[in-house]
């Protein structure tokens, strides 16, 4: 049977790579929801997806624009024939706002998730969420509802409350919950179309401006590519497959820890001539205390690259000291046939493309 799937999101990089999967393995015609302000600016969504997508975005896909701030965004998507839903639409900024974050991600999840039940024929409603929403809880990470241990940031908040929501309100539903690692690269040759706090971090260390590292070098951390959660996100959007809550990353035997991903970054600079002549030594380790008094002090500077260098890192630096480990359980027992991914493999890849088109600047490699 052909059914429908809306997208929300579409024109993200997660949204992307979903429909870049849904179209060719599905039969599915799919509903692209963008956020547009205008003709023009949907008119340059629409030519972006169709760069990233092909020629098959005109036979199989409407391109709809709806802004999930506002009041019932999708009244105007015919419910019926809707066969899935996702919601990949999200702020994902470490350093969001509480009221960006609260009106975006949580009230857009909940006016999603009220589309979603007026769907007669939904087979599947997924709510992409990340690893991130466990916030400040520690050790085994169940693939289930989690509780209010704290947050690092208005990010990681806005996801647990999403998931909330969503887990509340629909729980007729066939719901699905995706919890996303840190996507590094696109795929295993370390490309990059978007760039996230890994990314910039590494460039802080490249150029010598971020000389000590918050966290523990021994605290796992779960990097994956984009091809990785497309193939899984798809799988797991099988209405014949259970749903529930999902970790969406790597087993925990094959995640890496802070160490070996900075140790791996590290040796990958030290090839180029550039770096090597400025003779950056590699970073030091400090404990939280250490790093707050660092970027309370830094707070005294108006401006300047130190200062930017600690703000960049300060949003987020304090999970690198809290260890987890996500059950997988439920992922591998619907995923069978997973991706495998080398994680060290992967950041000296995507690293070393880092250097090599200096974060994007340079197209030619």
């Amino acid at each position: 049977m052909i059914g429908i799937t809306v997208l929300t999101g579409a024109d993200g990089y997660v949204g992307h790579k979903i429909a870049a999967e849904l179209l060719e393995h599905t039969d599915d015609r799919l509903v692209l929801v963008v956020r547009a302000s205008g003709k023009d600016e949907l008119a340059a969504k629409r030519a972006r997806l169709e760069r990233l997508l092909g020629p098959v975005l005109d036979r199989r896909t409407t391109i709809v624009p709806a802004d999930l701030r506002e009041a019932d965004p999708l009244a105007d998507l015919d419910t019926k024939g809707v066969t899935a839903v996702v919601h990949a639409a999200a702020v994902i900024r470490f350093n969001v706002e509480r009221d960006l974050a609260q009106r975006t991600n949580v009230d857009g999840t909940a006016r999603v998730c009220e589309f979603a039940s007026r769907c007669p024929d939904l087979g599947r409603l997924a709510v992409i969420s990340t690893l991130y929403a466990a916030g400040k809880h520690q050790g085994r990470i169940a693939e289930a509802p989690l509780g209010d241990a704290g947050f690092v940031n208005h990010y990681e908040w806005s996801k647990w409350a999403a998931e909330q929501h969503a887990l509340a309100a629909c729980a007729d539903l066939p719901l699905s919950v995706l919890r996303l690692p840190t996507i590094i690269a696109d795929d295993l040759s370390g490309t990059v179309s978007q760039y996230n706090a890994f990314h910039n971090t590494v460039k802080l260390f490249f150029y010598g401006l971020l000389s000590v590292v918050p966290g523990a070098k021994d605290t796992p951390v779960s990097v994956v590519t984009g091809s990785f959660v497309a193939a899984a996100i798809t799988a797991l959007l099988d209405p014949c497959k259970p749903g529930g809550v999902f970790n969406v990353c790597p087993e925990h035997k094959n995640n890496a820890t802070v160490g070996e991903l900075v140790d791996t970054a590290y040796t990958v600079l030290e090839r180029d001539e550039g770096f090597r002549r400025r003779r950056i030594l590699r970073p030091l380790y400090c404990d939280p205390e250490s790093f707050k008094d660092l970027v309370e002090t830094a707070e005294v500077l108006r401006k300047g690259p130190v200062k930017e260098s600690l703000d960049s890192v300060a949003s987020f630096g304090e999970q690198l000291f809290l260890s987890k480990e996500f059950a997988t359980d439920a992922l591998y027992a619907v995923w069978p046939e997973p991706v495998i991914e080398d994680p060290l493999a992967l950041v000296e890849s995507t690293v070393s493309q880092l250097v090599a088109t200096r974060w994007g600047r340079n197209s030619q490699i």
